[in-house]
């Protein structure tokens, strides 16, 4: 979820409310510079990884037409999600 403040532009809560249920752009009332997007926030990691595997995951980033590291995200990602999924069935 994104989080923003109103802009200066003053607008009730239910208004607000009715506009975005209506599907209606509030784009004019939101401060997109303060958006935050929780849990979305960036971290560096650094992995040592012998020669081999770094030469495996570029064949296969290059393969896909990825970064290495957008594929190691990837992975990374579908590996945990299996991992929540295994734990919520046991």
């Amino acid at each position: 979820m994104t989080t923003v403040t109103l802009k200066a532009k003053s607008i009730s809560a239910e208004e607000l409310d009715r506009m975005f249920d209506d599907g209606e752009d509030m784009s004019e009332y939101m401060d997109w510079s303060t958006a935050v997007r929780p849990n979305l926030i960036n971290k560096r990691v650094n992995v040592d990884c012998p020669t081999w595997m770094v030469r495996d995951l570029d064949s296969e980033a290059t393969r896909i037409g990825i970064t290495r590291q957008a594929l190691i995200k990837v992975w990374l990602a579908e590996r945990l999600e299996s991992q929540k999924l295994a734990k919520k069935t046991t």
